[in-house]
């Protein structure tokens, strides 16, 4: 009787052992999936990083042309 158990229990244990060789192999996937998308999140904030520098730079542009036809309102006297 004590042997019927310890084989069903064995056999209990080699069966959690594959599935727990099976979740390894998952959670292994989902950490390597996990950082790709972590990478990818990245150059996407380093991408917004520089639209937002290149926004700040076309504003700055924008004023200096403002400020050149003001000026040139002013010397042919326009305004």
């Amino acid at each position: 009787m004590t042997d019927n158990i310890e084989s069903l229990v064995l056999e209990h244990l080699r069966i959690i052992r594959a599935d727990m060789g099976s979740i390894k192999d998952d959670v292994r996937e989902i950490k390597s999936r996990i950082n790709t998308l972590e990478a990818g999140q990245a150059t996407i904030i380093q991408q917004i990083g520089h639209l937002t520098g290149m926004a700040a730079e076309q504003h700055v542009r924008y004023d200096r042309l403002l400020e050149r036809i003001e000026r040139l309102e002013r010397r042919l006297d326009l305004v």
